[in-house]
């Protein structure tokens, strides 16, 4: 009967607190972005950003580009503080952009929520786009 107790009192407690129906979501296009196909990428312009439930106590985004195909390959990002906006306006910071010698690749932006400009990870999101 006491496991019966337990049990119940946990069900009871974790149906007290609503579920997290939102998660922090970005996106973004390749639109605007010069052809890049020699394996050489140029230093660009970030893309525009969507920014969507973001979560509370966010002082600071940090974007990062990850080409999934060669994902050791440094193309860089950039830190922007956020004050509660909705989209990252292009050239809030530059970064190498995707350049694929052979063909298409999927790349991903991953946005990283934090307390500070340097750490405090609160969430992150991504969104994978093929370029070109």
């Amino acid at each position: 009967m006491k496991r019966f107790n337990c049990i119940l009192v946990a069900t009871c407690a974790i149906s007290m607190f609503p579920a997290t129906s939102s998660a922090f979501e970005i996106d973004f296009g390749w639109q605007g972005l010069t052809l890049c196909t020699t394996g050489r990428p140029n230093r660009v312009q970030n893309p525009a950003f969507a920014l969507s439930d973001v979560p509370e106590g966010t002082r600071y985004i940090r974007f990062k580009l990850v080409d999934l195909d060669v994902p050791g390959y440094h193309h860089g990002g950039g830190v922007v503080a956020y004050t509660g906006q909705k989209t990252i306006a292009p050239g809030a910071f530059k970064y190498k952009s995707p350049c694929p010698p052979n063909g298409g690749h999927i790349y991903e932006w991953r946005a990283t929520a934090q307390t500070r400009k340097n750490g405090g990870r609160i969430s992150t999101a991504s969104r994978a786009r093929a370029y070109p």
